[in-house]
């Protein structure tokens, strides 16, 4: 076993970070963290408790939000109110780049991140959106997935099964890209970050690709 075995996945909405992470995580004994849960937990509070544009960062940053973090998928709570089915829903992911784009709320949130990997000893998939870049850059394996957009928004449509009709999820998926690229590159590789392009590959196909790229010793 490696001694360290940290993972950043970064990548659009609908590239399949999550499902990737998940496999990943599950089949490695690692531990697993959705950045991007973390942001819609604090939407889901901001929008709960009604705080204006002016208080976004003041409530994040007094915010209880835990986080468990087993390849199962993420629980989460703010302030003792469990918002993991929560997050899902389309109002949240309308209303996450609102507080995904405050930079204050960044720095928060990426400094909640950085506890958590440094928690896990450095054996956790982490995936969102500056997780190379940002938020883990010295990460052993660092990889920007990407996928056409149609194939993405169709990844987001099975995703919710209904609860959205095509043009709500195409907004979900391309716009949010869109406002949240003002404060992060997630469409360029860094130096040093492998990009793979998960269109027509299966999810075991990507995770075989990224374990090509695990850090050889002896």
């Amino acid at each position: 076993m490696m001694e360290s075995l940290l993972i950043a996945i970064d990548g659009p909405s609908g590239s399949g970070k999550s499902t990737t992470s998940r496999l990943l995580a599950a089949k490695l004994g690692l531990g697993y963290l959705d950045t991007g849960a973390m942001y819609r937990a604090a939407t889901a509070g901001v929008l709960a408790e009604d705080v204006d544009d002016d208080g976004v960062a003041d409530y994040v940053r007094g915010a209880d939000l835990r986080i468990v973090t087993s390849s199962d998928g993420n629980t989460l709570t703010i302030n003792g109110r469990d918002v993991t089915a929560e997050i899902r829903e389309p109002r949240i992911s309308a209303a996450v780049s609102r507080v995904a784009t405050n930079l204050e709320v960044r720095e928060i949130l990426t400094s909640r991140m950085r506890r958590i990997i440094d928690e896990h000893g450095r054996r956790i998939v982490v995936e969102g959106r500056d997780i190379t870049t940002v938020v883990a850059p010295d990460a052993d394996v660092r990889v920007l997935l990407i996928a056409d957009p149609d194939a993405r928004v169709a990844r987001r449509e099975a995703e919710l099964a209904g609860k959205a009709d095509r043009e709500a999820v195409q907004d979900q998926v391309l716009r949010r890209d869109r406002d949240d690229s003002t404060v992060s590159n997630f469409t360029d590789a860094a130096e040093g970050v492998t990009v793979i392009d998960s269109t027509f590959l299966t999810p075991d196909e990507v995770v075989a690709r990224i374990e090509g790229l695990f850090p050889r010793h002896g």
